[in-house]
């Protein structure tokens, strides 16, 4: 009998230690307190304010002495600090900074989502799968996949689509490797590009990116394409020139498209943008790198100590390939195109055009801008420049990708029941956007990330890229 008993206790305590332990990690609370909250809803910051998380969730948040603190729970005191949804950046490329750059990057700057716009889908799977298990910190990751495009000798990443053909069975392939979206690019024929917009629509996967010249974007917007980048690399300025059809053929440049800018035809293409529900993703930091690059001196950004040596010789290449040669009117037309870039983001928005905050952070990485994750601030501060508030240019990085994403139940803002991706402040992003820049800590699913972590983790970024 002794010895029945002996081995039910050898076979069953390990399982009954298990669950009290899992019990016990269940109980344990994470208390923010009193904490002025900016939950991007639009509503007015509250001050005061605790917030309960337990696992990956908020389980209360209210006035801070309405809320009763769980005794065995982790209190972090937020006095004088403000919490906000973790930041989303929606336009990204991960896979150019690498897993043990670019993760602790974003969420070192409070980034804890990304859209990536082209890398390699197993290789930001596996990442995905090693977030999830928590063996590496890093933030959600919405992925496209290599991207489609034209015959465009060069460019890593991408299947080359030529013909319609090929089109439909790209996208039946990238269907079944379950790309989260596919990703287009402006070297597709009309043909090809009309083809994915259909054969996209019948498998129910969406499709975003650039527009091939041969499209306008109102035609793209009708069929059905959910977001357009980088303002069209500023093409958008073609489809608001009352010589659209000359500049589509190429006979003329961007002083023309500035020259016969019309308003009245822009308000109409971004009437057609809010109809159909096209967001607008406008990386207006790598627009102004392209205007200010001349002036920019790398050896001067103190944030180049965190870009390793292959992307500032990436960066290096870039410029003498595109703009070494470039003559001095050129540079003075390029940043008029970004003032009118500025121009048409604020009216978009006053049309009611949805907006998203994207920094597509690969491309120069360490000249006008900054890296992965810091520059995603610098976007906040240009769609404020633009005409936004800051809550509204808050909201391009919070609310809205989670609107666009579907992803509005559990996340977007600091609201009961959402997912506990947050970022604690030191200062107020409502009073100056740059305050987004003061981070405290980072919460991701319920994880705290202290200040000083973080720094361990921008201290071991930039040790890694001294070294290469």
């Amino acid at each position: 009998m002794r010895k029945t008993t002996l081995l039910l206790l050898i076979l069953i305590l390990p399982s009954l230690l298990f669950a009290q332990q899992r019990k016990n990690t269940r109980s344990k609370q994470l208390v923010i307190a009193r904490v002025t909250v900016i939950d991007a809803t639009g509503a007015p910051a509250k001050p005061d304010m605790t917030v309960l998380i337990m696992g990956d969730r908020i389980i209360e948040l209210g006035k801070s002495q309405e809320i009763r603190t769980p005794r065995d729970a982790q209190i972090l005191d937020a006095t004088g600090k403000f919490l906000i949804p973790g930041l989303w950046d929606m336009h990204v490329h991960l896979e150019f900074w690498g897993k043990d750059a670019g993760l602790p990057l974003c969420i070192a700057n409070g980034v804890t989502g990304v859209r990536d716009m082209g890398g390699d889908l197993d290789l930001l799977r596996q990442w995905q799968k090693q977030i999830e298990l928590g063996t590496v910190i890093g933030p959600r990751i919405v992925a496209a996949g290599p991207i489609l495009d034209g015959p465009t000798p060069g460019y890593p990443l991408r299947i080359t689509v030529k013909n319609p053909a090929e089109a439909r069975q790209a996208v039946a392939s990238l269907k079944k490797r379950g790309v989260d979206f596919i990703k287009v690019h402006a070297h597709l024929s009309r043909e090809s590009y009309f083809v994915i917009a259909d054969e996209a629509k019948k498998r129910g996967v969406t499709f975003a990116g650039h527009v091939p010249i041969s499209v306008p974007a109102a035609e793209a917007s009708d069929a059905g394409q959910k977001s357009i980048e980088h303002l069209n690399e500023s093409a958008l300025l073609i489809d608001c020139s009352s010589r659209e059809a000359e500049l589509r053929r190429g006979e003329g440049g961007y002083q023309q498209y500035l020259d016969t800018y019309s308003e009245g035809k822009c308000q109409e293409l971004f009437s057609r943008f809010r109809r159909n529900g096209t967001w607008q993703v406008p990386t207006l930091v790598t627009l102004r790198s392209f205007a200010y690059l001349r002036e920019t001196d790398p050896s001067r950004n103190a944030l180049m100590r965190y870009v390793p040596k292959k992307m500032k010789e990436s960066m290096q290449n870039l410029f003498d390939m595109y703009f070494k040669n470039r003559k001095e009117e050129e540079w003075a037309i390029a940043k008029k195109v970004y003032e009118k870039d500025l121009e048409m983001v604020g009216a978009m928005h006053r049309a009611g055009v949805g907006l998203l905050a994207g920094s597509d952070a690969a491309i120069l990485a360490g000249s006008y801008s900054a890296v992965a994750g810091f520059d995603l601030h610098e976007e906040l501060v240009q769609l404020v420049r633009a005409g936004l508030t800051p809550m509204e240019a808050l909201q391009a990085a919070t609310l809205n990708p989670a609107r666009f994403l579907g992803k509005l139940d559990d996340q977007g803002t600091v609201e009961k029941g959402k997912l506990a991706d947050l970022v604690l402040l030191e200062g107020n992003p409502l009073q100056d956007i740059n305050n987004t820049k003061k981070i405290n800590a980072v919460i991701v699913g319920g994880k705290l990330i202290a200040k000083s972590d973080l720094e361990a983790m921008l201290a071991k970024v930039e040790a890694a890229a001294n070294k290469n």
